[in-house]
C-alpha cells in the first residue's frame, strides 16, 4: 500500500505549479545560451581588434618607411617630428591608413543596416546604386566647382540622398520588394555613370585624373582634414545607428507586430534608409566608392556571432577589409601598387554573383 501511494506522488514538490520546472530550465538555458554569445561577441570583438591593430602599424610601417630613423617612427605618428619623418609617416601613411579604417567602418556599417531592414543581404547601398549616387554628386563638385568649401561630402551626401528617394519611390508600387529595389537601384546606378562619363567629357586632363578616384576607391591622397571627415561621420551614424536599434529589432520580427509595439515603421525605414545612405555617402566623399565592402561585411559578421548581433560587429569587418585590402594594395607582391578598390572588387564580384545564383526562384526576401 505504501509503494502504491509513493508512485501515485506527483513529481513536483508539494505547492509548486505545474509547468515551473520547465519553465525554470528553459530559462536556464536561454541564460546559458546569452551568456555563450556574449563571450562570443567579445572574443570576436578582441580578435579583430588585434588584427585591426596590427593592420594599422604595418600600413604605417611598410612601403618607404624604411628611410626613416626607427626611433623616430612612433613619435613622427603622433606629429612630434619635422622632415622626412614628419612627411612620410604623419602627413601620407597615418591618414591613408586612418582614412581605410574609418572609411571601411562606415561602409560596414551602412551595408549592415540595409540588410538588418530589408532582411536580404543583396540591399546594400553600393548595389542599390546609393554610392553611385554619392560618387556622381562629388564627382560634380570636383569636376564643376573643386574650390567649393566643404563641397565634396556635401554633394555626395545629397547626392546619395537624392537617389535614394528615387529608388524607394520607384520601389514601392504594391509593397517594398527588395528584388525590385535592388534592379531599380541598379538601373538608376547605370544612369548616374552615365551623367558621370558626361562630366568628364566636358573636363580637363588634370580634372579627370582627380575625379577619376571617385571611380575606382582609393585612399591613395587622403589628408587630415578627409580623416575629420570621416572621424565625425562615423561618430554621428554610430550614435543614430544605436537609436534605431530598437525600432529595427521589432521591425525584424514582422511589420504588424513591430507596429503592435509601438514602432512606427513607415518612419524607422525612412530614417534606416537615410542613414545607411549617408554613411556610405561620407565614406564615399572622401576616399570613392569602394565597391562591395557593405555587402560581405554583414555576412562576415553573421558568422561570427550570429545574425543577431552582426549588426554591432559589422562595422570592425568593414574596417579591416579595407585596411587590409589597402595593405595588400601598396606591398603585394606582381600586382602592386594598385587602388584599394580593385582588391574589394576582385573579393566582392564573385561572392555578389554567389548570392544571385542561391536565390530561390521567386524568393522576395
Amino acid at each position: 500500500m505504501k509503494l502504491l501511494i509513493r508512485s501515485a506522488a506527483p513529481d513536483s514538490a508539494p505547492g509548486t505549479e505545474p509547468g515551473t520546472e520547465l519553465r525554470t530550465a528553459t530559462l536556464a538555458r536561454l541564460r546559458a545560451d546569452r551568456r555563450a554569445r556574449s563571450r562570443r561577441t567579445v572574443l570576436a570583438v578582441t580578435v579583430l581588434t588585434v588584427v585591426l591593430t596590427g593592420l594599422l602599424v604595418a600600413s604605417v610601417l611598410l612601403g618607404g618607411v624604411g628611410r626613416v630613423d626607427p626611433a623616430d617612427v612612433l613619435p613622427a605618428a603622433f606629429g612630434m617630428r619635422t622632415g622626412l619623418a614628419d612627411y612620410m609617416i604623419f602627413r601620407i601613411r597615418m591618414p591613408r591608413a586612418l582614412a581605410a579604417l574609418l572609411s571601411g567602418a562606415l561602409f560596414g556599417l551602412a551595408g549592415a543596416l540595409y540588410q538588418r531592414l530589408i532582411r536580404n543581404p543583396l540591399a546594400t547601398p553600393d548595389i542599390v546604386g546609393i554610392s553611385a549616387g554619392a560618387g556622381a554628386g562629388a564627382t560634380t563638385v570636383l569636376l564643376l566647382a573643386p574650390a567649393l568649401p566643404f563641397g565634396t561630402p556635401l554633394a555626395a551626401v545629397a547626392g546619395s540622398l537624392v537617389l535614394l528617394g528615387l529608388v524607394y519611390a520607384l520601389s514601392l508600387r504594391g509593397g517594398l520588394n527588395t528584388y525590385r529595389l535592388v534592379l531599380v537601384g541598379i538601373g538608376l546606378s547605370g544612369v548616374c555613370t552615365a551623367y558621370t562619363n558626361y562630366l568628364f567629357s566636358l573636363a580637363d586632363q588634370h580634372s579627370i585624373a582627380v575625379a577619376m578616384r571617385w571611380l575606382i576607391g582609393s585612399v591613395n591622397g587622403v589628408d587630415w582634414t578627409g580623416v575629420s571627415t570621416l572621424a565625425i561621420g562615423l561618430v554621428v551614424c554610430a550614435l543614430c545607428a544605436a537609436r534605431l536599434g530598437r525600432p529595427l529589432g521589432s521591425m525584424s520580427l514582422g511589420d504588424e507586430l513591430a507596429t503592435g509595439l509601438g514602432t512606427s515603421v513607415p518612419r524607422a525605414r525612412v530614417a534606416v534608409l537615410a542613414l545607411g545612405a549617408a554613411a556610405a555617402a561620407l565614406a564615399t566623399s572622401v576616399v570613392g566608392p569602394i565597391g562591395f565592402v557593405s555587402l560581405i561585411s554583414g555576412p562576415i559578421a553573421a558568422r561570427l556571432v550570429g545574425a543577431d548581433r552582426a549588426f554591432g560587429l559589422a562595422p570592425f569587418v568593414g574596417a579591416a577589409l579595407v585596411l587590409g585590402a589597402d595593405v595588400l594594395a601598396q606591398n603585394a607582391p606582381l600586382i602592386s601598387p594598385v587602388p584599394t578598390g580593385v582588391l574589394t572588387a576582385l573579393l566582392g564580384a564573385p561572392y555578389f554573383v554567389w548570392l544571385i545564383l542561391r536565390r530561390r526562384p521567386g524568393a522576395t526576401s
